[in-house]
C-alpha cells in the first residue's frame, strides 16, 4: 500500500507528527471549544485555523529545504547535503510560532 513513498525516519517521524498534533487538536477542541483571536497573522484565528496555516507553512518549509539544499553545497562550500533533521527542526519551529503566536 506505501510502496509508492519512501518511507525514511524523517518521513515517518514528520507525518507522525502530524497525527499526534491533529488528534491532540481534536481532543483540545471537544474539551475546550476555541474563540477568535487576532495575533501577527493579518486575520482572525482559531487554534484550527493556526493550525493549518503552521501545517502548510511547515510543508512549504521542508520543501524549500530539500529544494536549496543541493545547491547549498556549492554555496557553503559542504562536503554533502545537509540533513533533513535541520529541516524538521525549523518547521517544527515556524509551526509551533503559528500556532502559539499567530
Amino acid at each position: 500500500m506505501f510502496e509508492w513513498m519512501a518511507w525514511t525516519m524523517p518521513v515517518a517521524v514528520f507525518f507522525s507528527c502530524i497525527v499526534l498534533m491533529l488528534v491532540g487538536m481534536t481532543v483540545w477542541e471537544i474539551k475546550s471549544p476555541t474563540v477568535l483571536r487576532r495575533g501577527f497573522l493579518p486575520l482572525e484565528t482559531t487554534r484550527g485555523d493556526r493550525l493549518f496555516i503552521g501545517l502548510l507553512s511547515a510543508a512549504y518549509l521542508n520543501l524549500m529545504f530539500v529544494g536549496i539544499s543541493g545547491k547549498l553545497v556549492g554555496w557553503l562550500a559542504l562536503e554533502r547535503e545537509p540533513s533533513i533533521w535541520i529541516s524538521f527542526v525549523l518547521s517544527m519551529g515556524l509551526l509551533a510560532l503559528i500556532v502559539r503566536k499567530g
